[in-house]
């Protein structure tokens, strides 16, 4: 058994059929939404081990300093040579490639990316929102969505108070960060985790604004749903992910987690997530969209699980003095 850790929608049943009645296993799909939620999964020191699981750059740098992910032999993975330059050149990304005494080692292979920007009904808002303030805008309120994850959470709210970098928030700015995300926690009508939760919600309640956590793959599924939504990067840029395979330390059948990361870059697969998905894959030409100078790509931030923590006291509705009680 193949035992593999991803996000919402990066692993069709076709594309897991094909891998089983190639490889003659069976494979065991787990779908997580946070990334705390992965983090817990992957080093978790009981239960069956993972062999393979999707993460972004900026957390993989976590699991690589923690000795939680082994390099990859990207010898074994020859469909590489179907992707992009881009994503070819791993020691160009940011947390990828660590040196070694034995010379650079690849602790990840691209799978996907996407901008995390604004989903906006057209019916609602005629004029395109620009500024991720938006999602403040009393006028809105009751109306806006958000995403239930406090590392992004405060990355937006360090974007609002115009901070230098929006994953290191210095200590004089976190009680600021933590006023500003209480004020969207009463602004919003509510949170989400999954794509598709947050499709459901937009159109239960009507919603007008919602911060794409999982980008185009939103778009893709409410305009699936019949609503006509548009999508926008905001004036102070976008936060972006670029989300990885990698294989956990401890992974049991290392030799079929290659098998795997080389069969999710083949044709069926890369053209699902599109397809299906509506997000980006790998080896198709760069979506323009994605190569403008307007995003800001996921960084390791200052303290993950503080981070994380705040965020839980303050989705549950707790005062300021209260949430920021050590």
């Amino acid at each position: 058994m193949l035992r593999v850790l991803a996000w919402p929608g990066y692993v069709e049943s076709e594309v897991v059929r094909e891998f089983e009645a190639r490889h003659q296993v069976r494979v065991e799909l787990t779908v997580i939404d946070t990334d705390e939620a992965l983090w817990q999964k992957v080093t978790a020191t009981q239960g069956p081990a993972f062999d393979v699981f999707a993460v972004n750059t900026a957390e993989l740098q976590r699991y690589v300093a923690s000795n939680h992910v082994q390099p990859i032999d990207t010898t074994r993975i020859a469909n590489i040579e179907r992707q992009q330059p881009r994503f070819r050149q791993t020691a160009a990304i940011p947390g990828l490639v660590r040196p070694s005494p034995h010379g650079e080692r690849v602790y990840a292979i691209p799978f996907t990316y996407s901008a995390m920007g604004l989903i906006y009904d057209k019916r609602q808002m005629q004029v395109p929102p620009s500024s991720i303030h938006a999602l403040w805008d009393s006028q809105w309120r009751g109306k806006v969505i958000a995403y239930n994850g406090g590392s992004h959470n405060f990355s937006l709210a360090a974007q609002t108070l115009g901070l230098t970098t929006p994953f290191h928030i210095p200590p004089d700015q976190l009680e600021p960060s933590v006023t500003k995300l209480i004020e969207l926690r009463r602004n919003a009508l509510g949170f989400y985790t999954q794509p598709e939760e947050s499709v459901h919600l937009f159109v239960r309640h009507k919603a007008a604004l919602m911060f794409a956590n999982y980008g185009m793959q939103q778009v893709h599924l409410l305009r699936a749903a019949g609503v006509d939504v548009g999508y926008v990067i905001p004036r102070e840029g976008a936060l972006a992910w670029l989300d990885c395979w990698a294989i956990p330390r401890d992974a049991h059948h290392a030799a079929l987690a290659h098998a795997w990361i080389n069969h999710l870059l083949d044709r069926t697969a890369s053209q699902l997530l599109v397809t299906r998905q509506g997000l980006a894959n790998t080896v198709a030409p760069v979506d323009q969209r994605m190569g403008g100078s307007n995003l800001v790509w996921l960084q390791p931030v200052e303290d993950a699980a503080q981070r994380e923590r705040l965020w839980g006291r303050i989705h549950t509705g707790n005062r300021l003095s209260k949430v920021l009680t050590p």
